[in-house]
């Protein structure tokens, strides 16, 4: 008998002692690297910040209404400040006055961080091919991904998303 008046007995089961063989764990067991795992909840957590310039800015707020729900995708909010958002969504066009501005937003967003030019605008300045306006936002900050129309409908825009996620899925945690 041992303490407390129960019996004891050792724990027997139908094998031999000794290491277990890793296959033992069935499907319960899986490896990956830190890289992916980190960059797995990036993607899966991306916060936009509010930068909407012209007609464009109208089709992506139809990017987070009912019907076609950027927050499925891992979009969830719209921030208004720059420091708790990791995403710059540039829609519509730039003016010379308003690139200084852009500039400092971008700045002051933690890394990592990615930019969408949305719309012809945006991306090549589209119509508006004259002095006051900045014929690429590629000028001012480092543009990820492109998308083109004008405006570009929502869907565009959440397939930039995807792809945007895809992207940061692959990059590795330090830059080497």
């Amino acid at each position: 008998m041992g303490e407390l008046g129960v019996r004891s007995r050792p724990f027997v089961t139908g094998r031999a002692a000794g290491p277990t063989p890793l296959n033992a764990l069935g499907d319960n067991l899986f490896t990956t690297t830190l890289d992916k795992v980190i960059n797995w909840g990036r993607a899966g957590a991306i916060w936009p910040a509010l930068f909407g310039l012209a007609c464009c800015a109208i089709e992506m707020m139809g990017t987070v209404g009912p019907r076609h729900d950027l927050s499925r995708f891992g979009s969830e909010l719209f921030r208004a400040s720059p420091r708790q958002a990791d995403l710059m969504i540039v829609a519509g066009r730039v003016s010379i006055k308003m690139a200084p501005v852009l500039r400092q937003i971008y700045d002051q967003m933690p890394e990592p961080k990615w930019v969408i030019a949305m719309g012809a605008c945006a991306s090549c300045a589209g119509m508006f091919n004259n002095y006051a306006i900045v014929q690429s936002v590629d000028k001012i900050v480092p543009v990820d991904i492109y998308v083109p129309g004008c405006p570009p409908r929502p869907e565009a825009l959440i397939d930039a998303v995807i792809k945007l996620q895809r992207k940061i899925k692959g990059l590795p945690l330090v830059p080497r």
